[in-house]
């Protein structure tokens, strides 16, 4: 395959090719070199298979432990115990499981069905190919509406406008040509090259393929996400972190229990067992569910607002993001050109100030402007306003712009009807036409605007017609629209009575005006870009396209304020040498807003270097040269209707609906999510701490054992489960939005965390060391009684418990736990399932529950309701304190 084809005549690329630019290929030709490249298809990573997805759910350092659990309770005969743990370890590995296969079907339903096929010539006849057997050196046509199926240079256009935006970024399309180029000449302006996966919006042409597959400039940026390393979501970080706790904390404690009662005499036997029901009462059993109910909660209501979640941990990552890079073209822009500004006479008007009727008069001093809207009309091969059909964009937009002012347009064309026309060229680079009006002929030309102003002798101004000495000025206001970004087009007329030839058509024509053209930004961007600034997230926006569009856009949106420093839109190549380079420069791109005439390589470094700078990164794309960025991110989100299928592949979030603002209720509940799994984080810990302590204490006290393994499982699975998924329910703080982003840093418990459930813990263990004590020492009760009247107490402390995971500053009656249905749900049927373990004969022996008399349950029912009280006292001082 050739090297920088576009530098190539088409002479030496045909001969580097052996092939005939006229005959292409023959058939014997291309079926060797099929066997030789390979099919033209690029690398993808198919749908994630079944078994994987279950694997993956089984890599949690929490299942571990409990398989640990489930063995040492098999080893020691324990064989309920162990039955127990592996139906929680099957649970939660289903739930995980059967959420992901969701969105994964989700995603495959997404997908395009059927696949492309492509005109090619062979042995000199014009036949139709599966885009996947075209092979360098085959010669393919090209027509309006096709997606170009391999890289190739062209060899012949007519008119040819190919839409580039998916792979370079640019907006505006690129009109082609087959003059060779310079060396080095940046892909977005290779106009004599067409690429794999853009489209003809108008015109037709001919090319000869120079790379299929992979090495296509498609196939290079999809292996560029193929390599990118994806970083592991926070939460999955964090979750480590405290399952190396929990494990670390049920050695120390099991051990130190063993040890201790072997040393004060106490039988081995006896002591391992107590050190087995320690380890049990350490492990929170019901964290895996509940995190994994919380999430798949939080993936079923972005669902239901058209966001496709691919994998459950990506719902608390993007409450983590705290800093959003996305795409301009697509995403915050409509990806549609529209009329911006119109400049005629002394006049200026932009979409910022609406055309006034009196503009409108054909009468009025803007006749110009009026001249200007006929020649975008009459001068346009667009017949009214297709909808579903592909066309040249500049086109369709000034079309639109006619039709908003009520102008009718297929009357117009009716009642001037086309005598001549002269079609734009790229040499030419404008179009005329030739209209009859009642008895008189009329030239419309439009074109760029150093091509038109040769050939004008006259301009238009609000007095009439005058020689065109203005020339100069008309630059400077060329220049200014330019340095805005904005894509322009000049306008000249001509009316006689006789009807022009092709040799006079041009001659001594009246300048009009020009119009600016962009691709407006998205009206309900502005306002989501507001609250993600309320919520401490920084948008940058990395595009391909011109500095100046993407400067007027971001300033549009609100990423940018209008006397923002210069420093703040940065272009590729400054991002490229502030990688490699001080402080100084680091700092200058972590401030940075804009990054213009970025590649996809430079994105993926982008990405990187925010990472590297600990930052949770969030990308937004559609287009292939976002592929690697998106694979990269910590969550990458995509386009569901107009992003690529490469784009949607790789991303971990996709929007059905294509909506910028669908990303801030992603935000939102992500937020929530991390809310509650932390919430529901202190709840379990501190109700698991008070297990540990209550059957340790009561070991080296000497006291009657106040909970038996099975006991202890029991609770960890009713009392402990049920409370924590309420809270893993919650709809979360109503201002969440206002806070600023986690500490990307910071563990899923901190200090102020630890110190709570220390705290709620200690209550509840005083609460069980209380009544085992009362029921030894004062009631004189038997071991078993005594055990039962524990296990009733901490059954209702841990219910009770719940009640103390509001914000100290909140009202203890009037609380987001205390609205939430789901928590009294929880209490009623933690409840409920107590007293059916009681009623049932075998359960109540599996547990060990003998009869239970009326006033030992006021016994328990005041120790439990003391153990709330004591830590709703030592939270109340705290805050005083000023604790938090």
């Amino acid at each position: 395959m050739p090297q920088d084809p576009c530098t190539l005549s088409i002479k030496e690329i045909v001969a580097q090719l052996d092939s005939d630019d006229v005959q292409g290929l023959g058939r014997k030709e291309a079926t060797q070199r099929l066997e030789h490249y390979g099919f033209n298809q690029i690398p993808e990573q198919g749908p994630k298979k079944r078994w994987i997805i279950f694997v993956d759910q089984l890599l949690n350092p929490i299942i571990y432990i409990l398989a640990v659990a489930a063995v040492l309770a098999f080893v020691f005969s324990d064989l309920l115990e162990g039955i127990a743990i592996i139906i929680v370890i099957l649970i939660s590995v289903g739930i995980g499981f059967f959420m992901e296969l969701q969105a994964i079907r989700s995603l495959e339903a997404l997908r395009k069905m059927g696949q492309a096929t492509t005109y090619v010539i062979r042995s000199g006849k014009k036949i139709r190919l599966k885009a996947s057997v075209v092979v360098p050196g085959d010669v393919v046509l090209l027509y309006t509406g096709d997606v170009i199926p391999a890289d190739g240079r062209l060899i012949e256009v007519d008119n040819l406008s190919v839409k580039e935006s998916a792979l370079t970024g640019e907006s505006a399309p690129v009109n082609k040509k087959v003059e060779e180029l310079k060396a080095k000449t940046p892909i977005t302006d290779q106009s004599n090259m067409v690429f794999r996966g853009t489209s003809v919006l108008a015109g037709s042409g001919r090319a000869i393929v120079t790379a299929t597959g992979k090495h296509t400039q498609l196939g290079n940026i999809q292996q560029m996400g193929l390599d990118a390393e994806k970083e592991r979501t926070p939460l999955e970080k964090k979750l480590n972190q405290l399952s190396q706790w929990l494990i670390w904390l049920t050695v120390f404690f099991a051990v130190l229990i063993i040890v201790t009662g072997y040393i004060r005499g106490i039988d081995l036997l006896l002591m391992i067992e107590t050190g087995v029901a320690l380890a049990v009462a350490a492990i929170p059993e019901g964290l895996p569910i509940v995190a994994t109910i919380a999430l798949a909660q939080g993936m079923l209501r972005l669902s239901e607002k058209k966001v496709i979640i691919k994998k459950l941990e990506a719902v608390q990552t993007l409450g983590a993001t705290d800093i959003i890079c996305t795409d301009k073209t697509g995403t915050l822009t409509e990806d549609q050109m529209k009329v911006h500004t119109v400049l005629f006479g002394n006049e200026s008007l932009t979409k910022e100030y609406p055309v006034k009727s009196d503009i409108l008069d054909s009468g009025s001093k803007y006749s110009a402007f009026n001249k200007i809207i006929l020649a975008s009309i009459l001068c346009n091969n667009v017949v009214g306003m297709p909808k579903d059909e592909p066309g040249d964009s500049i086109e369709l937009a000034l079309m639109d712009f006619a039709e908003q002012l009520d102008y009718d347009t297929v009357s117009i064309k009716n009642e001037h009807p086309e005598i001549m026309e002269l079609p734009f060229d790229a040499k030419r680079k404008l179009m005329a036409t030739v209209n009859q009006y009642q008895k008189k002929f009329e030239v419309y030309v439009k074109g760029a605007y150093e091509s038109l102003v040769p050939y004008c002798s006259f301009y238009w101004d609000t007095s009439g017609r005058k020689p065109f000495d203005l020339k100069e000025d008309w630059d400077k206001k060329l220049d200014k629209l330019a340095s805005q970004g904005l894509r322009t087009l000049a306008f000249a007329i001509k009316e006689t009575s006789e009807c022009p030839t092709k040799e006079s058509l041009l001659h001594e024509l009246t300048f009009l005006g020009i119009i600016g053209f962009i691709d407006p930004a998205r009206e309900d961007v502005k306002a989501t870009i507001d609250i993600y600034r309320k919520a401490g997230i920084r948008v940058v926006m990395v595009t391909g396209d011109h500095p100046g569009t993407s400067k007027k856009i971001a300033e549009e949106v609100g990423i940018l304020k209008e006397d923002e420093p210069k420093e703040k839109v940065l272009l590729g190549k400054d991002l490229q040498q502030g990688l490699d380079k001080s402080d100084n420069c680091t700092a200058k791109l972590l401030n940075a807003s804009v990054f213009a005439r970025v590649t996809p390589e430079q994105k993926l470094d982008l990405v990187t270097f925010y990472q590297d700078n600990n930052h949770i990164v969030g990308m937004i794309g559609d287009g292939i040269n976002d592929v690697p960025a998106l694979k990269k991110a910590n969550i990458g989100i995509a386009m569901g209707i107009r992003g690529t299928e490469a784009a949607r592949e790789v991303a971990d979030v996709i929007l059905k609906n294509d909506k910028f603002t669908a990303i801030e209720l992603a935000i939102r509940q992500g937020r929530v999510v991390f809310q509650n799994i932390r919430q529901f984080v202190v709840y379990l810990l501190s109700c698991n701490l008070a297990e540990i302590l209550s059957v340790g204490l009561a070991a080296l006290l000497n006291l009657p054992a106040p909970l038996l393994p099975l006991q202890i499982l029991f609770l960890n699975l009713v009392t402990d489960v049920f409370p924590a998924l309420a809270l893993g329910l919650g709809k979360g703080e109503e201002d969440i939005m206002d806070q600023p982003p986690k500490n990307p840093k910071a563990p899923i418990m901190e200090r102020k965390d630890w110190y709570d459930t220390m705290i709620y813990g200690l209550s509840i263990s005083a609460s069980v060391l209380g009544v085992v004590a009362y029921g030894n020492f004062i009631l004189k009760l038997a071991p078993m009684a005594i055990n039962n009247m524990a296990f009733y107490t901490l059954v209702l402390a841990q219910l009770f418990n719940v009640f103390n995971m509001p914000k100290r500053q909140e009202l203890f009656f009037v609380n987001e736990v205390t609205k939430n249905p789901w928590v009294w749900g929880a209490i009623v049927l933690s409840i409920m399932i107590t007293l059916g373990a009681y009623l049932i004969p075998p359960v109540a022996r599996a547990l060990s529950l003998e009869t239970f008399s009326s006033g030992h349950l006021g016994v328990t029912i005041l120790f439990a309701f003391g153990s709330l009280v004591l830590a709703q006292f030592v939270k109340r001082v705290g805050s005083i304190f000023g604790r938090e």
